[in-house]
Order: structure tokens, then C-alpha cells, then sequence
């Protein structure tokens, strides 16, 4: 009787597909400029779609050329803008129908550019009977479809928990550390509004060559802040007040004050969301910062002061996309620092 050899396999640990991978490009009406900076580093287009608010006020979205196949990046951070006549909630709605639309018309993958996470503060109970609204944004957009998230900053990076599906978590303080690096002050010390930001701003006082302060920060409620007393040495020092978010400019303000009465010199600030809602521009025009730094994750709002500067993320936005599309490692943009935060 013959003996059949065993055949052995001489393919690979993978099965080679010869097919043409595609990025494609969208964006909502959250911030379509930085959608546009994006598109021109990438040397991509930015695909066409359709998306309206009915007179009702839902929302309405349609791709209009092929995604089969495509990796489909949609930049929507869950901002308002004026200009386009769009609430957060509106953004929000917006993503999610835009996932939905990609997944059913086939896309490979679909990954959601929201750089600006909206409802992140949200991201615990802090009273009985609240929700935990960072977590049930978290599972609608899972839910819509998405099958990562690329984001910036968030309040509490434990947000990331709140997903199953890959989190790219980049931060800012690169881009702000070297901007303030470039202005060459002297006498520098950063100001940590509360303890909750005191690793950040130790970092960001690292990287700048600057001595740490903090402040005894309580919220009586929502959106309200008081200072209590600085701990360190301001008096004679130009200030750096750092977060991650200027909204009301409420803390900014109260902060601000109370590093001033302490005998600070000149006084800016920095931060990577600037969303600027309700009195914010009233409350920074009552202190005389010298600058108030943001990066356009949110586009500014009208009527924005003088001493508000603006720094682009596009580039970082743009070198996290590509190596998204090409598989690479996302955290070696930042060395993998972009964890310490």
C-alpha cells in the first residue's frame, strides 16, 4: 500500500489580498476649516456629502460618491459652530447619523475625528441621581458603528475606559510647551487651577524650564468657581495658568485674580479647548492677560478679544490619521508620552 505524504504549506502567517486601500476624507459642520487643513496636509479631498437640519431639526446625511472598501475618517469634533448654525447636540447627532450612513454603505472602517470630546466633564457622578453622560456618549457612538475614536485632551483620560473599541488619545502640551518656549519669558511659573491638573501643569512646568504653583479651587456649583490661596511663589513671576478647557472662563478668571492680588507680575493662559460659551469673553476682559493660547480644536466663536491666540492641530491631527490608515504606531508622535496625562 502507497503512503500519501502530508502536504506542507508553504503560504504565509497571513493570506495576501490584492486590493487597493483607500482613505476618504469627510467632514461635518462642527468645524469644517480644520477639516480643510487636514485635507491639504494629506493631500487628500475631502469626499462630498450632503447634510442638512430638517425645519423639524433632525439631521439629515448622505455620502455622496462610493465608500465600499474605504477607510472613512470623519472630522467632527461635538462642538457648536455659529457660522454654520450647529449646536453640540447637533454635532453629536450629526456624527452619529454620519457613522451609521458609513457602516451601511460599506465602509472598511470608520474611525470618528472628534478632537474636542463633548459632555467628557461629564465623566462621573458627583451628585445622586445624575448620569454618567461621558460613558453613554462613549456607547453611542460604538453603538453608531465607529470602530476607533481619535481624540485630544480629554478631562479625565479614565474616559478612554468608558469605550471598547480603540481610543488614539493625543494631547496638546507639545504644541503649547513650545509655543510658550518660543516667547522666551522670564521669571516663568505655572499655576495648576485645582489638584486635578497638577500632573499636567508639572509637566507643562518641565518642559518650559518654570517652577509649579497650585490653587485651592472649590466649586460652590456648576460652572461657578472660587479660589481660595496660592500655593507657591508667584510674587515678581510671570504666570502661566494652564488647562485643558476654557468655557465660561469662570475658573480663568477667579484663578487669574487671585495669582495677580499674590503679586504676579504679568499673567497668561493656556489651554487646548477653547469653547468660549455664555460670559466667557466678559470674564477675560475684567484681567489683563497678557495671552490667552488655545488650539482651533473648536473654531472660535464671534466677537473673540484680541489676545486670544489661536494654534493649529492639523499637523497632529494629520500625522495621527496616516498612521491609523497605515496600521503604524500612534503613540510614537509623542514617544509615547501622550499617556502620562
Amino acid at each position: 500500500m502507497s503512503v500519501i505524504e502530508p502536504q506542507v504549506a508553504t503560504m504565509g502567517t497571513s493570506l495576501p489580498i490584492d486590493y487597493d486601500k483607500r482613505l476618504m476624507l469627510f467632514a461635518g459642520r462642527a468645524n469644517p476649516e480644520l477639516a480643510h487643513r487636514i485635507s491639504g496636509k494629506l493631500g487628500v479631498d475631502l469626499g462630498g456629502v450632503d447634510l442638512k437640519t430638517f425645519s423639524n431639526g433632525e439631521v439629515y446625511c448622505r455620502y455622496l460618491e462610493s465608500i465600499r472598501g474605504a477607510d472613512v475618517f470623519i472630522v467632527q469634533p461635538t462642538c457648536g459652530n455659529p457660522y454654520t448654525g450647529i449646536s453640540a447636540n447637533d454635532a453629536l447627532m450629526e456624527l452619529l447619523v454620519m457613522i451609521d450612513a458609513a457602516v451601511g454603505a460599506s465602509a472598511h472602517r470608520v474611525i470618528a475625528v472628534a478632537p474636542w470630546f463633548g459632555y467628557s466633564r461629564q465623566d462621573k457622578k458627583s451628585a445622586p441621581r445624575e448620569p454618567i453622560t461621558a460613558r453613554l456618549v462613549a456607547h453611542m457612538l460604538e453603538a453608531a458603528g465607529a470602530d476607533r475614536v481619535l481624540t485630544m485632551d480629554l478631562h479625565a483620560g479614565q474616559t478612554q475606559g468608558f469605550f471598547t473599541k480603540p481610543v488614539d488619545h493625543m494631547t496638546a502640551l507639545f504644541m503649547l510647551t513650545q509655543y510658550f518656549t518660543d516667547l522666551r519669558l522670564q521669571d516663568l511659573v505655572v499655576v495648576a487651577p485645582d489638584a486635578g491638573r497638577v500632573k499636567l501643569n508639572k509637566k507643562f512646568a518641565s518642559k518650559i524650564g518654570a517652577e509649579l504653583a497650585i490653587l485651592d479651587k472649590e466649586r460652590p456649583a456648576q460652572q461657578v468657581a472660587e479660589i481660595g490661596y496660592v500655593i507657591g511663589d508667584v510674587r515678581g513671576k510671570t504666570a502661566v495658568l494652564v488647562d485643558d478647557i476654557i468655557d465660561t472662563a469662570g475658573t480663568l478668571k477667579a484663578a487669574a485674580e487671585t495669582v495677580l492680588d499674590e503679586g504676579a507680575s504679568r499673567i497668561y493662559a493656556a489651554a487646548t479647548h477653547g469653547v468660549f460659551s455664555g460670559h466667557a469673553f466678559e470674564n477675560l476682559s475684567t484681567v489683563a492677560f497678557e495671552e490667552i493660547v488655545v488650539t482651533d480644536t473648536i473654531p472660535l466663536p464671534p466677537g473673540v478679544p484680541d489676545n486670544v491666540r489661536q494654534l493649529p492641530c492639523a499637523d497632529l491631527l494629520t500625522d495621527s490619521i496616516r498612521r491609523i490608515f497605515t496600521d503604524d504606531s500612534v503613540s510614537d508622535v509623542f514617544g509615547g508620552e501622550n499617556q502620562l496625562f
